[in-house]
């Protein structure tokens, strides 16, 4: 049940993204936003994922079977886990307008950066805490991929968290580069 969860919603997001994006609620920014969370999952979404069914150290290990057969479990879980990672940044965006003073992602700014990263490590511990709660996935520990601590009898491991430590600070600048090519138009 957990991964229908995961998939339905990863498609959900990216459906209510477009919609809002062709009514015009998001402009051109938040839409490319969007894919550029996209593709920033993806980029460890799909290089985890062929680990895990090469089963060259694999970084994950799914506690409750997939209920689909190879190559389509690992193609689906890493694009919709990618449309939730585009949806996540989008979210860290909402939240970088709430609390940050204007203008937005037209220059590097402490409180911008801060909040994306803050927002990352926060996101990425709760999904980790509900996979483990609801028997989808957990990290493998390995020496490079260190046990952070024990939950539901499951692993919570460094390299998630490291990732996600990575990924809003690369977000960022490609988010003000972004930007400035809007203002420059």
């Amino acid at each position: 049940m957990f991964y229908w969860f995961v998939w339905i919603v990863g498609v959900l997001i990216c459906l209510i993204v477009y919609f809002l994006y062709r009514i015009d609620f998001l402009d051109k920014f938040y839409w490319n936003s969007f894919w550029i969370g996209f593709f920033l999952g993806l980029s460890w979404e799909l290089p985890m994922s062929l680990a895990n069914i090469m089963l060259i150290y694999p970084p994950a290990r799914f506690i409750t079977p997939i209920p689909l057969p190879e190559p389509f479990s690992f193609l689906v879980m890493a694009l919709t886990a990618s449309f939730w990672d585009g949806g996540l940044f989008l979210l860290g965006v909402l939240f970088v307008n709430l609390i940050c003073k204007k203008p937005h992602f037209e220059k590097f700014k402490v409180c911008e950066l801060s909040i994306l990263i803050i927002y990352g490590q926060i996101s990425e511990l709760l999904v980790e805490l509900i996979s483990t709660l609801s028997n989808g996935w957990e990290f493998i520990v390995y020496w490079w991929n260190p046990r952070l601590f024990i939950f539901n009898g499951h692993n919570i491991t460094l390299l998630p968290q490291l990732i996600w430590l990575i990924a809003p600070i690369v977000f960022y600048f490609f988010s003000i580069r972004l930007k400035s090519t809007f203002l420059d138009l």
